[in-house]
């Protein structure tokens, strides 16, 4: 390996003074680059005695007379510190070695937790040190022969006294951000990019929409998509089109086009209220909108423009059947490079806006954020190259395209990466959506726990038997509902974790590696939680009453870090201000972060209370409520907790009841003794009930905290 392969970033934050090497991982020729960059200085070898290593490593490390081992099982690891002190005098280095280890695809840490723990508890001051390998975790249309081998980036140095784990991973996470955030890729434009997977699985992977049994491979795709991009810049000047279709071929060429015609495409949420979505409109400033003559009328409650604003595809592509040949012909015959370089593409790109989402509305109006190329790019790379699909792979397309998870995760990935899509227009239909499954043998389904329950009721489990991967957001993973999908289809839901604001992914739990001999497993998979950090993300806890940073496995308000991370809200620098704070971005969530980097949402902040200095966690409320009223929430929920102004503790929690009944004083007074008798804080029972005909749920299965605030000011 030549060193002008190896990137080495902030090389400047090694200390002088002796320090305790940890690399994420370490392969021979890596070895050899560390050996370099602490030339001149005593460098001394850590083994953990039960670890194994490659020959060559092994053979190196005996031959060079200089080495030292431990015992992750010592019951005394302050004293092996002690011994161990002795080789970082006069600024000498002890280099941890990692042994051999299974590990996902693009995984930062290849160290077990019992090791890092003794690492961390001999009290001796660290240096973490992340390794990257772009060509191991790159898109399939990048070149390889233009990716360095390696980035090491040097993480900030952590004192002996703040020697631990936590500090450790959160060290390591944001020295991978910085590699990781530095590749060229991501600089690039998502348009380009598009074009290049198109043109290069043109002919070996296509769209098959489940709407109508139609197929059609990729270049097709593509033809279409320049020539109504034409159509496009001719029909409007503002910078934004936007979308009201759902997921098919209508809406893969409708967004293709808006982003090859230079514009941002802004798939709009026709599930929200009339208010909300007229909020979005407003906010984007469209003019126009692609949609089909059947959708406008299925979807009579939306408010819809004039016709005149109204661009209906499928009346608008049979028009230029001429210019999809001719395009196609093109597309065929000129290099990519040069096909982009015509089209403009390469104009937009970077930080430069890509496309605009709009949040839920949830807890409030529905928020414009912007998503810049880098932001698509670098998310499209993160989650693709976690999942490390083979060739011929397919995925299930049935979430909304104004859900970002619709929309990176099953439009621009399976595009750029190759993958074949299967497209249905609802997430609801499960018998459908399982004969296609059956049918295409879908290997990839991502869902929400709402929608996954569909399935437990009328599905065959051979419908589903050629599924390797059941990814389920946007609301919790109840761990009832995956053993019994499970134990019924034969495949574990995974349960992932991500937000708007950050392109969306942030987490995923996957399947552990199949163990390897004389390795160690790096598990990727941990029930109740929502998964590792995806490669390049990094993350830290503060304090939710005093916004002080605490450690990564203390509980409190989740920060993330990473080129998927966006840049702020359309015209809003108010808000993005409260959220995003030197590249971190607040993402008003609570918890926290366990020694193997698994991450563990405990709430919304918005879903927290704070009575008497107390943070109370409504989400833990009710499920104790549930539990002394014996109400079975994965079926249907009864119950919602609500917190409101009081003048005496700051703040109390009321309690939304669609069974409550007219004795509410009385009802509430017996609520609270059993909340007490199982264990429950005074300040965390509900001052009082509020009787509803049914709790406001959002379509993704999510409850909506502004419509049950609304019902406690009517109540």
């Amino acid at each position: 390996m030549s060193s002008a392969s190896i990137q080495i970033l902030n090389k400047e934050r090694i200390p002088a003074t002796g320090v305790l090497v940890i690399p994420g991982r370490l392969n021979f020729e890596q070895l050899l680059q560390l050996e370099k960059l602490f030339a001149g200085r005593k460098i001394t070898w850590l083994v953990e005695e039960h670890s194994h290593h490659d020959p060559s490593m092994r053979g190196y490390l005996e031959k060079s007379g200089s080495g030292a081992m431990f015992s992750a099982a010592d019951a005394e690891p302050a004293d092996a510190g002690n011994q161990l002190k002795t080789y970082l005098e006069d600024g000498g280095v002890l280099i941890f070695v990692p042994g051999r280890a299974t590990a996902r695809n693009a995984t930062f840490c290849h160290i077990p937790a019992a090791h890092l723990r003794a690492l961390c508890t001999f009290g001796l001051p660290l240096l973490a040190i992340a390794i990257d390998c772009p060509k191991e975790s790159c898109l399939s249309i990048e070149r390889h022969s233009s990716l360095p081998s390696s980035v090491f980036a040097i993480a900030q140095p952590i004192a002996a006294e703040k020697s631990s784990v936590a500090n450790y991973q959160q060290a390591l996470l944001e020295a991978a951000e910085e590699a990781y955030s530095s590749r060229a890729l991501f600089n690039k434009s998502i348009a380009m990019t598009l074009l290049e997977g198109l043109c290069k699985n043109g002919t070996k992977n296509r769209i098959i929409d489940g709407a109508d049994d139609s197929e059609l491979t990729y270049d097709k795709i593509l033809a279409a998509a320049l020539a109504f991009s034409k159509f496009l810049k001719l029909e409007t000047d503002q910078a934004r089109v936007a979308i009201v279709l759902p997921p098919g071929k209508a809406g893969l060429i409708a967004n293709l086009a808006v982003l090859f015609a230079g514009k941002t495409p802004v798939n709009l949420n026709f599930t929200a209220g009339p208010e909300a979505i007229r909020s979005c409109i407003r906010q984007a400033g469209v003019d126009r909108f692609i949609t089909a003559d059947p959708f406008v009328r299925k979807v009579s409650s939306f408010p819809w423009p004039p016709n005149r604003d109204l661009i209906l595809i499928e009346r608008v592509l049979p028009t230029l059947k001429k210019k999809i040949v001719t395009w196609a012909v093109i597309s065929k015959l000129l290099p990519t490079r040069i096909l982009g370089a015509i089209l403009g593409l390469n104009k937009r790109r970077g930080d430069d806006e890509a496309t605009l989402l709009f949040t839920s509305g949830s807890s409030g109006d529905p928020k414009g954020v912007v998503l810049s190329h880098r932001n698509v790019l670098s998310n499209v790379t993160q989650f693709g190259t976690r999942l490390d699909l083979p060739e011929n792979s397919s995925i299930l397309g049935c979430l909304p395209l104004f859900h970002s998870f619709g929309c990176t995760v099953t439009l621009w990935f399976p595009v750029i990466e190759g993958v074949n899509l299967v497209t249905y227009p609802s997430p609801l239909e499960t018998k459908r959506l399982a004969e296609l499954i059956a049918l295409h043998q879908i290997n990839v389904f991502l869902s929400t726990p709402t929608f996954l329950r569909g399935y437990m009721k009328r599905i065959d489990p051979a419908q589903l038997s050629s599924l390797r991967l059941v990814v389920t957001g946007a609301e919790k993973l109840p761990q009832s509902l995956a053993n019994a999908f499970e134990e019924k289809f034969g495949i574990r839901p995974q349960e992932g974790y991500g937000l708007t604001e950050t392109s969306p992914a942030t987490n995923v739990n996957l399947p552990n590696p199949a163990p390897e001999t004389d390795t160690i497993t790096i598990p990727s998979s941990r029930n109740g939680s929502v998964g590792q950090m995806l490669p390049g993300l990094a993350i830290k806890i503060t304090d939710p009453a005093t916004e002080e940073e605490i450690p990564l496995n203390r509980q409190g308000m989740i920060w993330f870090k990473g080129p998927n991370v966006f840049p702020g809200y359309l015209g809003d620098p108010k808000k993005s201000a409260e959220v995003l704070k030197d590249g971190w971005f607040r993402t008003g969530d609570v918890g926290r972060v366990d020694d193997d980097g698994f991450l563990y949402i405990e709430g919304r902040i918005s879903r927290f209370s704070k009575i008497a200095g107390e943070m109370v966690p409504h989400e833990t409320v009710e499920a104790a409520i549930n539990k002394v009223l014996g109400l079975d929430a994965e079926t249907e929920r009864r119950i919602a907790v609500v917190g409101v102004p009081d003048e005496h503790k700051g703040e109390a929690i009321l309690l939304l009841s669609t069974i409550a009944g007219p004795a509410l004083e009385q009802e509430c007074i017996d609520l609270r003794y059993k909340l007490l008798d199982e264990g429950l804080s005074s300040l965390w029972c509900p001052k009082h009930i509020v009787p509803v005909r049914e709790i406001p749920v959002l379509a993704s299965g999510k409850l909506d905290i502004k419509g049950c605030e609304a019902l406690v000011k009517r109540g």
